[in-house]
C-alpha cells in the first residue's frame, strides 16, 4: 500500500480533504486544514506517526518539542492566544497527557482553542496491563469542551475534524482525542469534508437596544474589555466604540493594549474609583469573576449599586450568578457596532471621564518615585520603571509569577492588542517558557520579555534548553524575592508566621540559563538595571536578568474577591 508519503492529501474547492496514508497522516492534514501552523510536542513512541506525518510529507507545521509536557501544552495555548488560530499539542501516553492536565485546564478557563491529541495504549493488548494504558477521556471531560477516543485509523481523521470545529466554535476552548498506538500506525483511505466552527448567533436587536438605553440614561458608565475583545477579532470595533462615545474604559488579560497605553479614555489605574463609583458597568469579553468582584459595582457613599451589562460571544457565556440589567451574546464586532448604532448622543460623559483620567494620572504620580526607587535590595516596581522604557509598542510581555507580576500588571500597559499574556482565570504559573517560545515564534520582529517570580521560574526554567535548541531569543526578567511572596506575606498577616513560603535568594538563576546555553546576569544596585535589560535585548539568545528585589516589598492587595 502507498504509505502517502509527499502530498497525497489533496483538498478540493469544496474543502473535502483526501485522507491516504497512516493516521498520523490524517490528524496532521485535518489540524492544517483548520489553521494549525505548529505542532508542541514532548517525544514519545506512542504518537510517532505525528511526528513522521510532518517529516516525510515536507509539511510546513513546525515541530516544536519541549523539555516537560506541560511547557508544550502552554506553549500551544499562547500560540492560539497570539495568533487566534488553533493551538496543537501532541502528547504521549499516560504521563505525557497527566502532565499536560493544568495547562489544558488553563486553556479551558481562559477560552482558547487548543487541539490536544494524546498517544494511547494499542487496542489490541487493552485491559492486559500495556505500558502507560489509562483511559484518558473522563480526565480531560471537566477541563475541555470534547474529550473523546478514535478507536479506529479511519476515525482519526473525521474526529479531528469535529474537535477542531468544537474548539473553534464559541465559546472557544480545548478539545482532547486520543487514538490507540495500533491504530496510530495503521493505514485507511478517508475521504470528508472540513467542518467549519459554528456561526455564532447574530446578537437580538432588542438586547442592543437596551444596552444603548441604559447607557443613555446613566451618568457613570464603564466598560470593561476583556480577553474575548481580542480572541474574537473585536479590537478594532472595541476601539472605536470607546472613541465615539467617550466612555472610561478599563481592561484586563488580553484586553489590555486593545485601548494603547496613553490613550484618554484608559483608567486601569483609576479602576478601584471607576468600580466605586459607576452606576452602569458594560462587561465585554470576559466572564463577572473575583477578577470583577464578581461582577459587583458602585454602591459608593451609599449610592445604589451599579447596573450590570454582560456581553459574551456565546449565550452560554452570559453571567447567570448575578442579576443583569441587560446582556447580548453574539459576534462582539456586531454587538459593539449595533449598541454604538442603537445610541442616539454620544459623548455625554466628559468630566466622569476626565475626573478618572485625572484620578489615574495622579495614581502614576504617587508611584512615580517607586518607579524610579534607589532603594537597596531593589524595589520590584523599580525593574518595571526601567523596562518602561525600553519596550517597544510591539512587545510582547509575559507574566508568570504571582506578587512580582501584579507589579507588572499594575505598571506596564501593551502598546498594541494581541501583547499581552498572563495565566488567566484559573492562575496557573509554569506557563512562562512554553509561552515565550511561542510568542517569538508568533512574532519574530518584537521584543518577548517574560517576567518571572523566583516560584514560578522553577517550574519551567529547563524549557530554556528549548529556546535554546530551537533559536528562541527571549529577554526573561526574575524578581528575586527569595520567596513565595503571594504567600508569605498573607500567611504571616494571618497567623504571624509563615512555612513553606522561603527559597534561596542566593539561587543564580542566570546561571542555570547559562548552563542551558543561554546568557544572563545578576543585579544587585537598582542603576544596573537598565544597562542589564539593554544587554538582554541586543543578545540575540536566551538572556535572562535575576534582579534581587527586596523581600519585605509586598504588593498592596484588597483581600476582597477571594
Amino acid at each position: 500500500m502507498d504509505s502517502g508519503y509527499g502530498g497525497r492529501v489533496s483538498i478540493s474547492q469544496r474543502n473535502d480533504l483526501a485522507l491516504n496514508g497512516h493516521a498520523g497522516q490524517h490528524a496532521l492534514a485535518v489540524a492544517e486544514a483548520h489553521g494549525v501552523g505548529t505542532m508542541w510536542t514532548l517525544s514519545g513512541a506512542h504518537v510517532f506517526p505525528l511526528y513522521d506525518a510532518v517529516v516525510k510529507a515536507e509539511s510546513p507545521t513546525r515541530i516544536v518539542d519541549v523539555r516537560h509536557e506541560q511547557t508544550a501544552v502552554f506553549g500551544a495555548e499562547a500560540t492560539a492566544k497570539l495568533t487566534r488560530d488553533p493551538g496543537l499539542v501532541v502528547l504521549t501516553a499516560g504521563p505525557g497527557v497527566t502532565n499536560g492536565v493544568s495547562g489544558i485546564a488553563q486553556a479551558y478557563f481562559s477560552g482558547v482553542p487548543l487541539l490536544a491529541v494524546g498517544g494511547r495504549a494499542p487496542a489490541w493488548r487493552w485491559g492486559t496491563g500495556a505500558l502507560q494504558e489509562l483511559d484518558h477521556p473522563p480526565l480531560l471531560a471537566p477541563v475541555t469542551k470534547l474529550s473523546t477516543t478514535a478507536h479506529k485509523a479511519a476515525d482519526v481523521g473525521p474526529a479531528i475534524d469535529r474537535a477542531l470545529s468544537v474548539a473553534r466554535s464559541a465559546h472557544r476552548g480545548p478539545v482532547f482525542v486520543d487514538v490507540p498506538m495500533d491504530e496510530l500506525y495503521s493505514f485507511a483511505d478517508v475521504t470528508l469534508e472540513v467542518t467549519p466552527p459554528a456561526p455564532r448567533p447574530e446578537p437580538d436587536p432588542a438586547g442592543l437596544t437596551a444596552i444603548a438605553t441604559l447607557i443613555g440614561e446613566s451618568r457613570h458608565p464603564v466598560v470593561v474589555l476583556g480577553s474575548d475583545v481580542w480572541m474574537d477579532g473585536a479590537e478594532d470595533a472595541a476601539l472605536r466604540f470607546a472613541d465615539e462615545t467617550g466612555i472610561p474604559v478599563v481592561a484586563n488579560g488580553m484586553g489590555r493594549g486593545v485601548l494603547p497605553r496613553g490613550h484618554r479614555l484608559l483608567v486601569n489605574r483609576a479602576r478601584s474609583a471607576a468600580f466605586k463609583n459607576a452606576d452602569l458597568v458594560v462587561v465585554v469579553g470576559t466572564p463577572l469573576d473575583f477578577r470583577l468582584g464578581f461582577g459587583t459595582f458602585g454602591g459608593s457613599d451609599g449610592a445604589a449599586p451599579a447596573k450590570v451589562v454582560h456581553v459574551a460571544d456565546s449565550p452560554d457565556g452570559l453571567a447567570t450568578h448575578v442579576e443583569l440589567a441587560a446582556g447580548a451574546a453574539g459576534d462582539l464586532t456586531l454587538v459593539l457596532d449595533g449598541v454604538l448604532t442603537a445610541m442616539r448622543a454620544t459623548r455625554r460623559w466628559d468630566d466622569w471621564a476626565n475626573g478618572l483620567r485625572d484620578q489615574a494620572a495622579a495614581a502614576a504620580e504617587r508611584d512615580a518615585p517607586l518607579l524610579a526607587s534607589e532603594g537597596e535590595p531593589i524595589h520590584p516596581a523599580r525593574v518595571y520603571g526601567e523596562l518602561n522604557r525600553v519596550l517597544e509598542d510591539d512587545a510582547v510581555v509575559i507574566g508568570d509569577g504571582g506578587d512580582f507580576v501584579s507589579w507588572a500588571g499594575k505598571l506596564i500597559e501593551p502598546g498594541r492588542p494581541g501583547c499581552w499574556l498572563d495565566p488567566g482565570p484559573y492562575g496557573c504559573l509554569g506557563a512562562g517558557a512554553g509561552a515565550a517560545a511561542a510568542a517569538r515564534l508568533a512574532r519574530p520582529d518584537s521584543q518577548v520579555v517574560l517576567l518571572y517570580g523566583d516560584g514560578a521560574a522553577g517550574m519551567s526554567l529547563m524549557d530554556v534548553d528549548t529556546l535554546v535548541r530551537h533559536d528562541l531569543p527571549v529577554v526573561m526578567v526574575v524578581g528575586n524575592n527569595g520567596a513565595w511572596g503571594l504567600e508569605k506575606h498573607p500567611m504571616r498577616f494571618l497567623y504571624g508566621y509563615d512555612v513553606a513560603a522561603d527559597l534561596r535568594p542566593e539561587t543564580g538563576y542566570d546561571a542555570v540559563v547559562e548552563a542551558l546555553g543561554g546568557a544572563g546576569e545578576t543585579v544587585t544596585e537598582p542603576g544596573d538595571i537598565g544597562p542589564a535589560l539593554r544587554r538582554a535585548f541586543d543578545a540575540g539568545m536566551p538572556y535572562l536578568v535575576n534582579v534581587q528585589c527586596d523581600p519585605k516589598v509586598a504588593y498592596p492587595r484588597s483581600t476582597t474577591g477571594i
